[in-house]
Parts: structure tokens; C-alpha cells; sequence
């Protein structure tokens, strides 16, 4: 008797073949996503640490600002030049108001700037986290779907036994070991997909401190050097 996996799969009944085909598609998608996200967050590593050396050596907000355009997945960047673009409004407005600008407005406007920061910020979180709560789903859902399987297949099993009238070992374990492939599956594709979202959610918190440290240093910066002066 042919006892390998695959046998058992194509000598499943009809709803064990859906359910192991709906776990097949969990898993490629899973991959591809634990795929994509690690090239991304490698790419988005770098870029974020080659960002910050030239931001912080560059004489200018202006140079700053040209090169963060050099660093697309850098969410630093982004959120720079979402604070950049605002202080330049900011400044527009000012100039406009030269000799008449009050406390309150000076701290007004400040709070704009932290608003379009923020707002940055959240962006790019939501940007490194898209397509993780399918990891997540994944984990969670996959073995109750493989289990489904496998419930479904001992009915089966339990069925045949009585219509054939016997309950010997030889009758009972292929249908048996043929169901059991779907919780064995379901377990396959749940693990990965959990150990890689605890992982990569290990990852965006990282970015979280990061941008959260990058923007406070941006932020003190400017109401340090600009706008306090009068």
C-alpha cells in the first residue's frame, strides 16, 4: 500500500482536497509576503541609516531635503520632507506677517508642524505594516481550517466503515492517516507564518522608535533654530 503524503492527498474525498487546496493558497501568499517584507525592511534599513548620515552632515534643511529624494523607502525621509514641506508654508506665512507675529502664533504654528509630522509618521507605519495582518490571520486561522479537514475525513471514514461492516485496522487507518494530513498541513503553514508576523512585528516597532526618535530631534531642531528667532 502507497502510504506517501501525496497518495493520501489525491485519495482524500473532495472536501479534504478543498480544504488542503485552501491551505496551499495560505501558504504562497504567506510566503510571498515574508518574502517581500524582508527585502523591503533590509532595503528599508539601509536606506533609513544612509538617510540619516547625510541629514545629519548636510549644512542646510535645503541640501537635507534634496537628498531625502534619494531615499524613497526611508520612512525618516518621508516624514522629513512631509515636515520640510510644511515648514515652508510656515515660513511663507511668516514672512508675510513680519513684525506682527505673536507667542501664540509662534507655537501655533509649531503645532502644525507637529501635526504634519505625525501624520507622516503614521503613513509610513501603516506603509511597513501593510500585509502583515494577513500573516497574522494566517497563523491563527490555518489550523482550524486544517482540523476542519480532518474532521471531515474521519466522518468520511467512520461512513465507509459502515458501509463496509467491518472496523479492522486495515479498513480504518488509511482513511484515518488521510485526514490527518490536513491538521499536519494547517500546522505547516500556521508556524511560519506566526513565528515571521512576531518577528516582523518585532521589526516595526523598531521603526516606530526609530522615526518617533527621528522626529523629535527634527522637531527640537527647528524650534531651537527657527522658530524662536523673532
Amino acid at each position: 500500500m502507497d502510504i506517501s503524503i501525496w497518495h493520501m492527498i489525491a485519495g482524500a474525498g473532495l472536501m479534504v482536497k478543498l480544504v488542503m487546496f485552501t491551505l496551499l493558497v495560505f501558504s504562497v501568499v504567506s510566503w510571498a509576503i515574508i518574502i517581500m517584507k524582508q527585502v523591503m525592511f533590509r532595503r528599508t534599513t539601509r536606506e533609513s541609516e544612509e538617510f540619516l548620515e547625510q541629514f545629519w552632515e548636510s549644512k542646510t534643511l535645503s541640501d537635507a531635503y534634496e537628498s531625502a529624494k534619494d531615499f524613497p523607502l526611508s520612512p525618516e525621509a518621508a516624514v522629513f520632507m512631509s515636515g520640510f514641506s510644511e515648514l515652508k508654508k510656515i515660513s511663507a506665512v511668516r514672512n508675510s506677517q513680519q513684525g506682527s507675529e505673536t507667542l501664540e502664533m509662534q507655537l501655533a504654528t509649531m503645532d502644525n508642524l507637529k501635526r504634519a509630522v505625525r501624520k507622516a509618521h503614521l503613513i509610513e507605519m501603516d506603509r511597513l505594516g501593510r500585509s502583515l495582518s494577513f500573516l497574522a490571520t494566517t497563523g491563527s486561522a490555518t489550523p482550524f481550517i486544517g482540523l476542519f479537514g480532518t474532521v471531515w475525513g474521519i466522518m468520511t471514514s467512520f461512513k465507509d466503515i459502515g458501509m463496509r461492516g467491518s472496523a479492522s485496522l486495515a479498513v480504518v487507518a488509511p482513511g484515518i492517516s488521510e485526514a490527518l494530513v490536513a491538521t499536519a498541513a494547517g500546522l505547516a503553514v500556521a508556524i511560519p507564518a506566526v513565528i515571521y508576523y512576531n518577528f516582523y512585528s518585532g521589526k516595526l516597532a523598531d521603526f516606530d522608535s526609530d522615526i518617533e526618535n527621528f522626529s523629535t530631534d527634527f522637531l527640537n531642531l527647528i524650534e531651537r533654530d527657527f522658530l524662536t528667532r523673532s
